[in-house]
């Protein structure tokens, strides 16, 4: 990791595919709309690579529509209602993070989330897998913009009473490290997440974590200004 980013104050991290492997139950809420209509479901395989992208990414693996086609606003509708009733079904933390939190708290370090996922799914959510000692929840429609903008990253941080450049930013998706690097923070590709089948090398993060573990190794190998390794 290059050395001239700060030791952090505050990581902030993506929910879906990130924190939370919860792509079973998004899948579950889409493949029973094929089912529905007499199709057969959708393998996981295909789609839990597009889960972080949401109805979107979901309805598009499974019926191959866009947003702006037709049908697509009612299928949408009746994802999320799906989703909604049965959200956490079987989704759970990826393994590592809830060591991972815990380290951060121990080392007096903030953590929060920033997702895409709207307030009506994430406030359900995060209390039943265990998140909710966050220090902040940003949702996709707590700003204005959604990511790729950088408006719920800086929100986060006013929340946190942190500047944007005491905060990293840990996501799975190309726009996670958009958003990062727009609000000025660093960012670490988390590699072990959904990746929306590409590769974060791709992605210009600051960093590549294979494991949510590995987050801490970045953390603790933050120089002093003499050079020697920062205790975490």
């Amino acid at each position: 990791m290059p050395m001239h980013h700060p030791m952090p104050r505050a990581v902030l991290f993506d929910l879906d595919g990130t924190l939370a492997d919860t792509a079973p139950d998004l899948a579950e809420a889409v493949n029973q709309l094929r089912v529905e209509r007499g199709l057969a479901p959708t393998p996981y395989e295909q789609l839990r690579p597009v889960a972080s992208a949401g109805a979107r990414g979901l309805i598009g693996a499974a019926f191959g529509l866009k947003p702006e086609d037709e049908n697509y606003e009612e299928l949408r509708v009746a994802f999320l209602n799906n989703y909604a009733a049965a959200l956490a079904v079987k989704s759970t933390l990826f393994n590592g993070v809830a060591a991972l939190l815990q380290e951060l708290f121990n080392s007096g370090l903030q953590w929060g989330i920033v997702t895409n996922k709207a307030a009506r799914f994430t406030d359900l959510l995060v209390p039943q897998i265990g998140l909710q000692q966050a220090g902040c929840v940003i949702s996709g429609d707590t700003t204005p913009h959604p990511k790729p903008h950088p408006e719920p990253l800086l929100e986060a941080a006013r929340r946190l009473a942190l500047a944007p450049q005491d905060c990293w930013y840990v996501g799975d998706d190309l726009r996670d490290i958009q958003a990062g690097q727009a609000a000025g923070m660093t960012t670490v590709a988390a590699a072990w997440g959904y990746c929306g089948n590409q590769e974060p090398a791709t992605w210009s993060a600051d960093a590549i974590a294979e494991t949510p573990l590995q987050i801490l190794e970045f953390i603790r190998q933050r120089p002093l200004e003499t050079g020697r390794p920062r205790p975490i």
